[in-house]
C-alpha cells in the first residue's frame, strides 16, 4: 500500500497548482465480482493484443501508422461481429482506456522515451482502468460498472477521510500471486503553494554503492540489505518445482503463484527499505546532492546486473525526487562523468586512474588517506553546495543539475578531458 504525490515545479504566488495523488490498497472481491473482473481483464488483454497485431501488420504492409481514431473504429466493428460480440458484455471504459494507453505507448516509443510496446500475457499482472463514468464512489463505497454489489477494500490511510474521497480514476488489478488491489487517482488544483517542511539547516552528499547502499558525507553508512540475494535459494527451489510441472496443469498454476509470492515479498521488502531510507534523508537535510547513475547502461554488465537491480538505484532516485519536491527540499544531481571518487576532497588532486577494486587510496598531493565512498560523498556535497550558491560558476569540475525551487543554471564542467593523439 502506498501513496504517491506528484506536482509541478514551484512558481510565483497565485499560480495554479496541479496535484495528483494515488492511494493503493488491498481489495477483496466476491466470487461474482472476481468473475466479472477476470472477464474484463481478458477482454482488455484481447483488445490490446489484437490492436497491436493489426498495427504491426498494417505498418509492414502499407508503411503507415495507425491513429487512435482508427483503433476506436476497429473496436466498434469487432463488437458487431459474432466472434467478438462478447466484448460488449464488459464495461466499455476499460477497453477504451486500453486503446488510449497503447496510443500513448507508441507516442513514447517514437519519441525515444520507451521501448516498443509488447503483447500482454495472461500469466502476468492484470489491470483495468475505470474513469468516472464507469464507477460510483459515495461515502467511501465503491461500485464498479457491470457489478451489483460494492467492492470491498481495506483503507489504510488514516489521515485521509475516505468518505470525502473523489477519485477521477480507479484501477483494479490482480497480481500473479493472486492478490487483488484497487488504486484511487485523485486530481486536485490549488492556488496556494504547498507548505515546505521545517528547515533542517544541513546539507549532505550521497554516494550509492553495492556493498554499502548509501554513504553520506557525514560518514553514515547504510548497508545494502540484498533482499533478492537473501531469497535466491528459496526462489530457485520454487522455480525448479514449477519447471517440473506440466504446462497448463493446475499444479503448475500453484507453483507459479508460489514463485510470484516470493518475488512479491522481495519487492515489498525493497520498497519498504527504500522508503524509510529516502524519508530519513529528506527529513535530515535541506540540500541533498547525489550522483547521476546510468542504471540502464550499467545493468548491461552481466556480472553486476542482478546486484544493481537488487539495490534499486533507480527507485531510490525517483523517491528522492518526489519527496524533495513535496517537502520543499533541493535535490542536486551531479553529472555522471564528474570524478568524485578520484578527486581528493582535501586538496583537489585528481588521480589519473583508480581501479574499482581500490576501496582506499592515498592522495599524492597532501598524503591524505581516503575511503573511496566517503571521499566521493564529500566531493558530491561540495559540487552540490557550489551550484546552490548564488554564483554557480564556483563549481570546479562539476556539471550539475538542480531539481527543486528556482532552478539555477548548471555549472560548466571545467575539467578538460584527455585528448587522444594518433601516431
Amino acid at each position: 500500500m502506498e501513496a504517491v504525490l506528484r506536482r509541478g515545479r514551484h512558481g510565483s504566488p497565485g499560480r495554479l497548482w496541479f496535484v495528483r495523488t494515488a492511494y493503493k490498497c488491498r481489495a477483496y472481491p466476491t466470487s461474482d465480482q472476481a468473475v466479472v473482473l477476470n472477464r474484463t481483464f481478458g477482454c482488455v488483454r484481447l483488445v490490446w493484443n489484437r490492436t497491436l497485431s493489426e498495427r504491426n501488420l498494417r505498418y509492414r504492409a502499407e508503411g503507415v501508422r495507425t491513429s487512435y481514431r482508427q483503433t476506436d473504429s476497429a473496436l466498434t466493428e469487432w463488437k458487431r461481429t459474432g466472434e467478438l460480440a462478447f466484448l460488449s458484455e464488459v464495461s466499455s471504459v476499460p477497453l477504451q482506456q486500453t486503446l488510449r494507453h497503447q496510443h500513448t505507448a507508441f507516442s513514447n516509443f517514437f519519441a525515444g522515451r520507451a521501448r516498443y510496446p509488447r503483447f500482454k500475457s495472461r500469466t502476468g499482472r492484470q489491470s483495468a482502468h475505470y474513469t468516472r463514468s464507469a464507477f460510483r464512489m459515495r461515502e467511501g463505497v465503491l461500485t464498479l460498472a457491470k457489478t451489483s454489489v460494492p467492492l470491498r477494500f481495506v483503507w489504510s490511510f488514516g489521515e485521509v477521510d475516505l468518505a470525502s474521497l473523489d477519485p477521477t480514476m480507479v484501477v483494479v488489478s490482480r497480481e500473479p500471486d493472486g492478490r487483488w488491489y484497487v488504486a484511487f487517482a485523485i486530481d486536485t488544483t490549488d492556488t496556494t503553494e504547498p507548505a515546505p517542511a521545517e528547515p533542517a539547516g544541513h546539507a549532505i552528499g550521497v554516494d550509492l554503492g553495492l556493498t554499502d547502499l548509501v554513504v553520506t558525507s557525514d560518514g553514515e553508512r547504510i548497508a545494502n540489505p540484498r533482499h533478492l540475494a537473501r531469497k535466491a535459494c528459496n526462489l530457485a527451489r520454487y522455480q525448479r518445482r514449477m519447471a517440473r510441472c506440466q504446462r497448463g496443469s493446475r499444479n503448475r498454476c500453484k507453483a507459479r503463484a508460489k514463485v510470484a509470492r516470493a518475488h512479491r515479498k522481495v519487492r515489498a521488502a525493497r520498497q519498504d527499505f527504500l522508503h524509510r531510507t529516502t524519508t530519513a534523508l529528506v527529513r535530515s537535510a535541506d540540500v541533498i546532492a547525489i550522483e547521476e547513475l546510468s542504471v540502464k547502461n550499467m545493468v548491461r554488465n552481466r556480472h553486476l546486473a542482478r546486484a544493481i537491480s537488487d539495490a534499486g538505484w533507480g527507485e531510490f532516485r525517483r523517491q528522492l525526487e518526489y519527496k524533495c519536491d513535496r517537502a520543499g527540499r533541493t535535490l542536486v544531481v551531479i553529472d555522471r562523468w564528474f570524478p568524485s571518487s578520484k578527486t581528493c576532497s582535501v586538496c583537489g588532486h585528481v588521480l589519473a586512474q583508480l581501479a574499482l577494486s581500490a576501496r582506499h587510496w592515498t592522495c599524492p598531493g597532501c598524503r591524505t588517506r581516503h575511503d573511496r565512498d566517503l571521499n566521493a560523498a564529500k566531493n558530491i556535497l561540495a559540487a552540490g553546495r557550489a551550484v546552490t550558491r548564488s554564483d554557480s560558476g564556483d563549481a570546479c569540475g562539476a556539471d550539475v543539475r538542480r531539481q527543486g525551487p528556482s532552478l539555477p543554471r548548471s555549472a560548466v564542467k571545467q575539467e578538460p578531458r584527455a585528448v587522444r593523439h594518433s601516431a
